[in-house]
């Protein structure tokens, strides 16, 4: 009989792209097997898990806003809610291996889970745990991380250090893949010129995408080219800025779906700061320019970017500064090849290109202990 596995994580690209690649990375050693996702309702996931071939459920739930909001109002509804629907999805699904991702909507699940027993894991991306995986901690039985020193917020015994999964195409430029030229062609670029790529995150970054907009002239007398992801909300603005500016050397797009291309074409990234960019960027190498942004909890992205600065892997702009100083970085950072060797040597040092695998073998551990 095929196993099922029952996995939960969203909210931003950073939970439900490693979601996925765990999927994807069963599914090769269980082609039978069964799949199931929960997920917030009115979140991403909802959509992109589908998009990746497979079912999704979502809850009822949302976070708890740090100041005093009306919606702070219905979240212990919200929970309980949430809590007797995964109840149902797992009496209903009957899942041999629960996994979460982070996100608003594997509280309630993985909670459910290991109360009925069923084994469970949790990946826990950042430098600094989310108020989720603290709580959960406790329950679950394997916790997977990305970065050292994580006994300090979760029980030793539980620990194992895997790094992050990436996307399956991202994958692939670890593995020495050389397509800057198909990269190149794709975008409609230059080879004869520098290529910036701007990521704001899977949501976009208003701070991000204002700095570029205000330097856009700029940008078109330093002779360097940039591929922009905006964001669905900026793009409009973009590209009617980019239009207005007649700036043929700047391709606007509101999501990039061809990271792997967007990575292999890029000379510098400017990114945020979220555990599962970084870990991109290490496996692709690429000399960055972190600007972490400051609406998430307890300040974890800039933790993550001091991880990397302190290793001389990574440039750290902060979000306040951006307006500033962020493209006159990026257009000084750009011309000097030997600081962009340094970064280039210093963050693929710290790629875990095994994570994906690792974190495998994990969940068929608890398959099989499950069996025995």
């Amino acid at each position: 009989m095929q196993p099922k596995f029952l996995i939960s994580g969203g909210g931003t690209g950073g939970h439900i792209f490693p979601a996925v690649a765990i999927a994807d990375a069963l599914k090769k050693s269980f082609p039978e097997a069964g799949f199931l996702f929960v997920g917030a309702l009115g979140r991403m996931e909802m959509e992109k898990v589908p998009e990746a071939g497979y079912t999704i459920e979502g809850l009822w739930i949302s976070g708890l806003q740090r100041k005093l909001t009306l919606q702070n109002l219905s979240f212990p509804l919200k929970v309980t809610a949430s809590l007797l629907k995964a109840r149902s999805i797992i009496n209903r699904f009957k899942p041999d291996v629960v996994i979460g991702t982070g996100g608003y909507a594997s509280g309630p699940t993985l909670r459910v889970a290991s109360s009925k027993g069923i084994p469970t894991l949790i990946l826990e991306q950042n430098s600094f745990p989310g108020i989720t995986n603290k709580l959960l901690a406790a329950k679950v039985d394997k916790i997977c991380v990305a970065y050292e020193g994580m006994e300090r917020w979760f029980p030793a015994a539980k620990v194992v250090l895997t790094g992050n999964p990436v996307r399956k195409e991202i994958q692939l430029l670890a593995e020495g893949a050389d397509l800057r030229t198909k990269a190149l062609n794709h975008f409609g670029l230059s080879a004869e010129k520098k290529t910036i790529l701007v990521i704001g995150g899977s949501l976009g970054a208003r701070t991000i995408n204002m700095s570029i907009e205000g330097q856009l002239k700029a940008i078109k007398e330093s002779g360097v080219q940039l591929l922009w992801q905006t964001g669905k909300s900026f793009y409009s603005q973009a590209k009617a800025s980019v239009e207005k500016n007649n700036h043929q050397s700047v391709k606007a797009f509101a999501f990039i779906k061809e990271m792997d291309l967007a990575y292999a074409a890029a000379d510098l990234v400017i990114s945020r700061a979220g555990a599962i960019a970084i870990s991109e960027l290490c496996i692709a190498g690429k000399p960055s320019i972190l600007v972490p942004s400051p609406n998430v909890a307890e300040d974890h992205q800039t933790k993550n970017a001091k991880a990397l600065v302190e290793k001389q892997a990574a440039i750290m702009v902060k979000d306040s500064s951006a307006n500033e100083s962020l493209i006159n970085e990026a257009l000084e950072l750009i011309y000097n090849t030997e600081r962009l060797n340094t970064l280039h040597t210093n963050i693929a040092n710290l790629a875990k290109p095994f994570a994906i695998a690792q974190i495998t073998s994990e969940i068929i551990s608890l398959l099989n202990k499950e069996k025995q």
